[in-house]
């Protein structure tokens, strides 16, 4: 009878174990497979942690002291692991069973049955309870609920292998860069714009040149490797890089892979500031790229708008500012912005003037076209051919692309990895519209020390800039709802929801004359 309980015991035990272990797994890749990363969002998320630990504890008294009552207890409250890790929640970015996350499960199964071996080696082998059949089942126990311990341990265990499997990768991908000494490479990073100024870049060049650019947010050294590997062609002229990094020297590397020429620098500011520890450090790493460039004799061109590029910008001669202000070398001026798109006035080194139009929204899109411009202008593209390429360009997906959903409802969709200077230009886009304007946001992260100060400053501008705020997480808002209550706000206006369905059921309920425009303003990942 009890070899019975101990069999159905140890089945639901591993069937909670795999599923709890999948939701970690999810975890550790959403944080990049960085355990240090890993283990501050485990620290930060410790409430999640408190049940297993506390089950860890509690066991040894119940399965040591209530014998088959304990048993029979402790499978019923590790059914309750299957209940609640069981697949069925849809997540923004669901686990991907890449390579590497099976090379991790399987170091990660083999911990575990290690626990199961000790265990079943001490299980009973006439069918009665002994003390070393209940050490057994602790045993088993304790390889659940230090799943959480195992997961990223099994990511330590196999990162020597890891390392081998991505330097192979990465030198395939220099290898094949290096047989293609006619492409001209450019590398483009900022603590916000590049992906953006990375599409723009592509449109105007692609109006002369063959080019290839890295997909999406292929910003990191994998990214870029998979990308040369898959899609780079003899017949590529130019190859567009986007550079991201989270840490000091990360640009550094990414340079060591691509090999870029020029480079392009479109924003420093307080982002990733809980993995950088200060600006200082964000800006010493985005000029890691200028860096690079320098020593090859290349092109920088510099966001002469940003205090920050501005500040550092004299230490690298014959760097090529532009902006919005005096004293760039391209500048645009004349800047007409209403709801159906913005007009310019470019001025290059030369004295030569060109108009330009296109249909993105908002001043702050000016910065990132006028990068794109004087770049293709600097690879020899007379600024009268880049106005038609300009007028094409389209909105990035998830930064302030405009989706009209009927029935008086728009939305601008500005949901991708939000900052305090996208925040206010896209509060800015917002009050461009003669409508009912709602804000539907979950607040910006990342930003160390400075996070629930920014967020309150965020919520103080909003309550200038709408009709109705909508907030996403009531732990992760407060310091937003706090700025819109001390900035003498209608709180009956401002809605707190669970989740970004309960948040969109909201925006529908809200009745008005006028036509809807919704700001989608940040869209945090599942590990948030």
């Amino acid at each position: 009878m009890y070899t019975v309980l101990w069999i159905i015991f140890a089945a639901v035990t591993l069937t909670a174990t795999v599923l709890y272990a999948l939701r970690e797994f999810h975890m550790l890749q959403l944080n990049g497979y960085k355990t240090p990363e890993h283990s501050w969002w485990m620290k930060k998320n410790k409430r999640r942690y408190i049940l297993p630990l506390a089950l860890l504890v509690l066991q040894f008294p119940i399965i040591l002291f209530c014998g088959k009552t304990g048993m029979i207890l402790m499978t019923l409250i590790n059914a309750f692991f299957i209940a609640v890790y069981k697949p069925g929640k849809k997540f923004k970015k669901p686990l991907k069973y890449t390579a590497r996350v099976k090379r991790m499960m399987t170091t990660f199964f083999i911990l575990v049955a290690v626990f199961y071996v000790i265990a079943v080696i001490l299980g009973t082998k006439n069918g009665t309870e002994k003390f070393a059949d209940k050490i057994s089942s602790i045993l088993v126990n304790t390889a659940l609920y230090i799943t959480p311990i195992l997961v990223p341990l099994s990511n330590i265990i196999n990162k020597p292998v890891e390392k081998s499997v991505q330097n192979w990768y990465i030198n395939d991908a220099k290898r094949i860069l290096s047989e293609c000494p006619s492409l001209h490479k450019v590398g483009i990073t900022g603590s916000y714009g590049k992906t953006s100024m990375k599409f723009y870049l592509d449109e105007l060049l692609n109006s002369q040149y063959n080019t290839l650019k890295t997909p999406e947010s292929f910003n990191t050294p994998m990214g870029v490797t998979i990308t040369v590997r898959n899609s780079l062609k003899s017949t590529h002229e130019y190859f567009i890089c986007e550079m991201g990094a989270r840490r000091v020297h990360e640009i550094k590397e990414l340079c060591g892979i691509a090999d870029p020429h020029d480079g392009i620098i479109t924003s420093v500011g307080p982002q990733h500031l809980e993995t950088f520890g200060s600006v200082e450090n964000v800006t010493n790493t985005k000029f890691e790229l200028a860096d690079h460039v320098k020593a090859k004799g290349g092109k920088i061109y510099l966001n002469g708008d940003n205090e920050y590029i501005r500040a550092k910008a004299p230490q690298y001669k014959g760097a090529v500012l532009y902006g919005l202000t005096e004293g760039n070398d391209y500048r645009a001026t004349d800047i007409k912005v209403s709801d159906r798109g913005t007009q310019f006035t470019v001025t290059a080194p030369d004295g030569e003037k060109r108009e330009f139009s296109m249909k993105l929204l908002g001043e702050h899109n000016v910065q990132n076209v006028l990068g794109a411009i004087a770049y293709a202008h600097g690879t020899g593209i007379p600024l009268e051919k880049l106005t038609l390429p300009v007028k094409r360009i389209a909105a990035v997906p998830h930064r302030l692309q405009l989706l009209d959903k009927g029935n008086g409802l728009t939305f601008i969709d500005d949901a991708y990895n939000s900052n305090p200077s996208g925040c206010r230009a896209a509060l800015n886009v917002l009050g461009l519209f003669d409508a009912c304007r709602i804000l539907v946001t979950p607040g910006m992260v990342e930003l160390g020390a400075k996070q629930e100060e920014l967020n309150y400053e965020f919520g103080q501008e909003a309550a200038k800039a709408c009709d109705y705020i909508v907030l996403v997480g009531k732990n992760q808002t407060q310091p937003i709802f706090n700025g819109i209550k001390d900035s003498g706000y209608d709180m009956n206006r401002v809605f707190v929801a669970d989740s970004l369905n309960e948040a969109l059921t909201q925006v529908h309920s809200y009745q008005t004359d006028k036509k809807k425009i919704v700001l989608l303003e940040n869209d945090l990942p599942d590990n948030y």
